[in-house]
């Protein structure tokens, strides 16, 4: 069940110049099924990615770092679904390097500048050899195509796109897609995110640009506060649409394409806690007038991931108390004397307790509401911070629980 998301057409999307997109079956984990991605550039593009913090990250992630900064760049991206590869060992990380270089030897390239990427189940051997041996048999597709490539325990696929000015004389545009619905928490999620678009970034800007888009984004989500072992999220830059290079983030371009990408990557952050597994509720956590953004994002995912609060929103169950006792946890200091919450338009909390104007229906008209915003006022500064994440349902503890089968 996906909360107010739906499919975008392939003719929604846009084409972006020097990049080409392929899909094809390995049968990784099923058969007749998409599951093999494989994305071809051109040459003279820039790639910007960042990775899972997870310790026990993934032989791909191990992969995708050590070819990330390849001195003749990137020309290949292959992803596979169905298996992470992860928990593998070295036996992971050569299965990966054989993927990788299947690709090269396809696309004419050096090893080095392919970078896999694999989700699906932990701790399970990748069939390495059926994925090279399907590789030959992968056709052009859409990006629509690669969005449902890439599923897995999606219930719709995630596909945005943009177009926008960057300088007074060009216009850049972008399609992103993604994956993800459960475990899904910074830094980053059980999530893979690729954006592409036309604009020309030097690399090392253009890194510095992939984490900001992150940190506005997949990094403000969470449905389950579990880490996964692949997370990684890619910015590729073609560098096809004509403008010069952009190799300085006092360029006023730079701001401008970041406002443009991070408006795409929100999007495809959001429409994964849309999808969360088992979700019935889209929340938005603001926390405002903090002392430092730090503080509005310790109370603000106190408060998403408390079980407690993500069954009550579940329920439609107005128990306000609970998201008060979460901002008590939370580890911030803050003065109860002062601080305000509101649920939707209907103010809670005040004065250290409950606001005189608050009835128990008005707050269960906003409970009943698909989607919820939960609003804090700590009144003890000017820094704040917003989290999305969704309601914790029966039906994420079947998902979960039958995963493997």
């Amino acid at each position: 069940m996906a909360v107010n998301l739906k499919e975008k057409n392939a003719d929604e999307l846009l084409s972006i110049d020097g990049i080409q997109v392929f899909v094809g079956q390995a049968g990784v984990k099923k058969t007749n099924h998409d599951d093999l991605t494989l994305m071809v550039l051109a040459p003279g593009n820039s790639v910007g990615a960042v990775f899972t913090q997870n310790r026990f990250c993934a032989a791909p992630v191990h992969i995708c770092k050590a070819h990330l900064f390849d001195e003749d760049g990137v020309r290949a991206l292959v992803v596979n679904t169905g298996n992470a590869n992860a928990g593998t060992g070295v036996q992971g990380r050569n299965d990966a390097l054989s993927i990788c270089r299947a690709v090269a030897e396809q696309i004419d390239c050096a090893v080095s500048q392919v970078l896999p990427f694999s989700t699906g189940v932990i701790l399970e051997p990748l069939p390495a050899d059926k994925i090279v041996a399907a590789l030959p048999d992968v056709k052009p597709v859409t990006w629509a195509d690669a969005a449902r490539a890439i599923m897995t325990t999606d219930t719709v696929p995630k596909a945005a796109s943009r177009e926008g000015k960057v300088g007074s004389n060009h216009t850049v545009r972008a399609t992103g897609i993604a994956k993800g619905a459960g475990m899904i928490h910074p830094n980053m999620a059980t999530m893979l995110g690729f954006i592409a678009c036309d604009a020309k970034v030097s690399q090392p800007i253009l890194q510095l640009l992939t984490q900001e888009v992150a940190d506005m984004s997949f990094n403000s989500i969470t449905v389950d506060g579990d880490t996964s072992t692949n997370d990684s999220f890619v910015i590729i830059a073609t560098g096809r649409n004509g403008q010069s290079e952009i190799d300085n983030i006092a360029d006023p371009r730079y701001q401008q394409l970041r406002d443009l990408l991070g408006s795409l990557a929100l999007e495809l952050a959001q429409s994964i806690v849309r999808d969360g597994e088992g979700a019935t509720k889209f929340i938005t956590i603001q926390v405002d007038n903090a002392a430092s953004r730090e503080d509005a994002r310790k109370i603000a995912y106190a408060i998403a991931h408390s079980p407690l609060v993500k069954t009550a929103f579940y329920a439609s169950d107005p128990n306000l108390g609970r998201l008060l006792a979460a901002i008590g946890y939370s580890g911030v200091d803050v003065n109860t004397d002062t601080l305000r919450m509101w649920l939707g338009d209907v103010l809670v909390a005040e004065e250290g307790g409950r606001a005189v104007s608050y009835t128990e229906e008005a707050g269960q008209r906003v409970m009943n509401e698909a989607e919820i915003t939960v609003r804090i006022d700590l009144r003890s500064g000017r820094d704040s911070a917003t989290v999305y994440t969704c309601d914790l349902s029966k039906e994420y503890v079947a998902i979960n629980a039958d995963y493997r089968s």
